[in-house]
């Protein structure tokens, strides 16, 4: 395996980059219209234009994608994250083309991807799930009400087929459950090109912990600790770090052993994650779902363990063995990751396309990782994710990284455009987040004094 081709853009693509890089494999980019003097095409050996600005016609365009891999003479296909990373079918295309795809199998992306097929598989290897219905294709209201008064309120409506909270409604109250339904269909629809829908417990002051886990292909993995995701906002992480907060060790350990038992029980080949609610109260945990590829929180693992997992994604891919790229089976120090977005925080987080007149960021150094997909005089369009960069910051305990990170964000430097760089140093000095009283519905708690400290504002719905 000697010429990669990544199928992503940004931070994502630079980083596959870097790491195939450092393995002697040239690095091949596709770029829209928008992005054709972006970095990511700067820093590839080679580049070739897939299509228009908006994803559907470029990075989403399978057959484009397909066309400039022939083109280029790559061996291999890595998807990164979002767009096709975990579309079965492209997998399934890549490989029948001849070429490596750099992630699991089909069927597990599939099995996957089908977040209510992944329950009935995390069941059947005995991994605890919250209660919850089937799936529903068809809009049938007396069984969808029927379903929601067995599962009980609160509760999710989730897309059958989505990710990243897309769609997700939290219904706490009967009588809000058939605008829940329609709005959580239609998104998905949109989103995934599938309207089905299931419902699912929601627990209240829930911890979002994911473990990491690199399946071998061959029944066995090992899992690289967890991450705790807890601060988020509308089911988007916010910010992450590893290993959780005060949480017990003994908790954490069982979730680890679980998740790769789920891993094991697919034959998952490359990194994944595995993700679960925790009841911290009742010492309980759940499955939510595994997302079958490389995570945007990746770099907090890799911080604490040594581990280079896009390093081990693409030697496993290639035939060789990728423990070496893995770390160390133990955690040293602490690390936590921010999000920096071009985005409002004061007027209800609307994104904030610009360009980059100013872009200054703090040098990279031993406790401080900058991942980026971009340089001043870019431009953040309103086609992608307005992710400008992650700040990683890592200390020997959680008190030093969160310092380490408040000085380096207050080192950022950005004109022509606003972000949520204050809103992230306001979470940082709030109590209780130093305190690591950390759940899934901590910025909606604290909102207005989150603000209040940020902008002088307060809370908008």
């Amino acid at each position: 395996m000697k010429r990669i081709l990544i199928a992503n853009r940004g931070e994502i693509a630079c980083r596959i980059i870097r790491a195939a890089r450092s393995l002697g494999m040239a690095a091949i980019a596709v770029y829209s219209e928008a992005d054709k003097s972006a970095l990511h095409v700067e820093m590839a050996n080679e580049a070739f234009p897939i299509g228009p600005a908006s994803p559907r016609e470029s990075y989403l365009n399978q057959a484009a994608i397909l066309a400039a891999a022939a083109a280029s003479g790559a061996d291999a296909v890595h998807p990164g994250y979002g767009f096709l990373a975990e579309n079965a079918a492209f997998a399934r295309a890549v490989a029948d083309r001849g070429l490596i795809w750099v992630g699991p199998a089909p069927s597990a992306i599939r099995d996957m991807g089908d977040k209510q097929r992944a329950r009935d598989i995390a069941i059947a290897a005995g991994v605890p799930v919250l209660p919850g219905s089937t799936r529903f294709g068809e809009y049938h209201w007396p069984a969808i009400e029927a379903a929601g008064e067995a599962v009980g309120f609160p509760l999710l409506v989730k897309a059958s087929a989505g990710g990243g909270g897309i769609g997700m409604k939290l219904v706490t109250a009967p009588a809000d459950l058939a605008a829940a339904v329609e709005t959580t269909r239609s998104a998905a629809a949109r989103s995934f090109g599938d309207p089905t829908i299931y419902l699912e417990r929601y627990v209240a002051r829930a911890r979002h912990i994911e473990v990491q886990v690199f399946g071998f292909g061959d029944g066995t993995s090992r899992h690289l600790f967890e991450r705790d995701c807890s601060v988020q906002r509308r089911f988007q992480k916010i910010i992450e770090e590893a290993p959780a907060p005060r949480l017990d060790p003994a908790l954490c350990q069982r979730m680890a052993e679980t998740a790769c038992t789920l891993a094991n029980a697919i034959g998952y080949a490359g990194a994944g994650t595995v993700e679960f609610v925790v009841d911290e109260a009742a010492r309980e945990f759940f499955f939510l779902e595994m997302n079958t590829r490389i995570q945007v929180e990746h770099p907090v693992t890799e911080m604490v363990t040594g581990a280079d997992l896009v390093a081990a994604q693409l030697l496993l891919a290639g035939g060789q063995d990728p423990r070496g790229a893995l770390g160390d089976e133990q955690i040293s120090g602490h690390a936590i990751e921010v999000r920096l977005y071009a985005e409002n925080p004061a007027k209800r987080f609307l994104p904030a396309p610009g360009t980059l007149t100013r872009f200054d960021l703090p040098a990279p150094a031993h406790d401080l990782r900058i991942d980026t997909g971009l340089r001043a005089g870019d431009a953040i369009t309103p086609f992608y994710d307005p992710l400008i960069a992650k700040i990683i910051a890592r200390g020997a305990s959680r008190e030093a990284a969160i310092a380490r990170l408040r000085s380096a964000l207050q080192g950022v430097a950005i004109e022509g455009l606003a972000t949520n760089r204050d809103f992230l140093l306001a979470v940082l000095e709030e109590r209780d987040f130093g305190a690591g009283n950390l759940f899934t519905a901590y910025v909606d708690e604290h909102l207005a004094g989150l603000l209040a400290a940020a902008y002088g504002v307060e809370a908008k719905p």
